[in-house]
């Protein structure tokens, strides 16, 4: 029985990807070692981190004026490094806080800002309503002179995504990027900085992309060398070792990406899988999905829900008996939660959608 990965990360990876890196493994374009033995200093590494940013270049557009980063941490280690390098100046930042990362986001701002003179600002939320939907703000509210306006384009957990920018009154836009990079366009000129996680649409977790704009970079040394963008980017990301092995298989999925017709075409796809689960849902009597506006619909990750917790629970045994794997929602909100990243084929999808069928069938009584 064939296995469908629904993780929401580390995700499925293109199966022609891995094939790759399993024929390469052991020899990497005969240079007699595996690409993770490579020295970060050596040509073959050189290779590979430049062919790596090039590719994401130009899959995103990215204009001559952004840095891009190979860094460390995750996501997470973002919340710090971006108050320390873009708000000691400008000292007011705000946060839109859609879902449970933008609040850890703006949680650590609040924790760093006791550390050093800067002062978040929360500019909308909407936890009050179990972030169902994408918060909206007035931006007239907002300092023209403040750092950055922080938010999250596709929260992961609750299922929604900004796919118009707001209007932030000439502040620029830092956005947290992990989880729909590369399967949404956006125009990167629109913001100040972009960072990703890699564990869910560019590779295997351990890599970090920060893409920058350079009138950005801090002019200041920061609180530690590793947390300085300046310091990165002045040595192209190898400050120290990098996750050598990471960049590999990034560049690899942004060739693959690139072999299918780059961002536009997976975003294509991708709308394509959504539709098909969210217009089965919607027909439905028994299932629900809790965003409650459908154009704040996330075409990533898909949430939804049963009639009953115990239904729920009920789906998730049987459905990983059906070789579904990691379909069960984030234990902070239950349910079940489909990610249908790049990598996930269509054919997974119409097979959770025959299943939802026959369950729903077995059990609507």
């Amino acid at each position: 029985m064939t296995v469908y990965n629904f993780s929401a990360g580390p995700a499925v990876l293109p199966k022609p990807v891995l094939e790759l890196a399993q024929k390469e493994m052991l020899d990497y374009r005969e240079s007699g070692m595996s690409v993770m033995e490579l020295s970060h200093r050596s040509s073959e590494f050189d290779e590979i981190i430049k062919s790596a940013e090039s590719r994401l270049r130009e899959l995103m557009a990215i204009p001559d004026n952004y840095k891009v980063l190979f860094l460390q941490g995750g996501a997470s280690l973002q919340f710090s490094m971006i108050p320390l390098n873009l708000a000691q100046k400008k000292k007011k930042a705000y946060y839109v806080v859609g879902g449970s990362w933008g609040k850890k986001a703006y949680t650590e701002a609040v924790k760093l800002s006791k550390t050093i003179d800067f002062q978040p600002e929360l500019l909308a939320s909407s936890e009050d309503s179990v972030f169902n939907h994408i918060p909206t703000f007035d931006a007239s509210t907002i300092d023209k002179d403040a750092a950055y306006v922080h938010l999250t384009t596709n929260n992961t957990i609750e299922g929604t995504t900004v796919y118009e920018l707001p209007d932030t009154n000439g502040v620029p836009i830092v956005a947290d990027m992990s989880s729909n990079i590369l399967a949404v366009r956006y125009n990167v000129a629109d913001f100040g900085l972009i960072y990703a996680g890699a564990q869910k649409n560019i590779g295997p977790a351990g890599v970090t992309i920060v893409i920058v704009r350079e009138d950005l970079l801090n002019d200041e040394p920061v609180l530690s060398s590793m947390l300085d963008y300046r310091i990165q980017s002045d040595n192209d990301s190898l400050y120290n070792t990098p996750p050598t092995y990471g960049i590999y298989m990034a560049r690899l999925v942004f060739d693959y990406v690139a072999s299918l017709g780059g961002v536009d075409a997976m975003e294509t796809r991708n709308v394509e899988k959504a539709n098909l689960l969210y217009d089965f849902i919607d027909q439905s009597e028994f299932y629900s999905n809790p965003v409650s506006v459908k154009a704040d619909r996330s075409i990533c990750n898909i949430p939804f829900v049963t009639p009953t917790d115990e239904l729920d629970k009920l789906f998730n045994k049987e459905a990983l008996a059906h070789e579904f794997k990691n379909i069960k929602g984030h234990r902070s909100v239950g349910g079940m939660r489909a990610s249908i990243y790049n990598a996930f084929p269509l054919e997974g999808v119409e097979a959770l959608v025959a299943f939802m069928k026959a369950f729903e069938e077995k059990n609507k009584g």
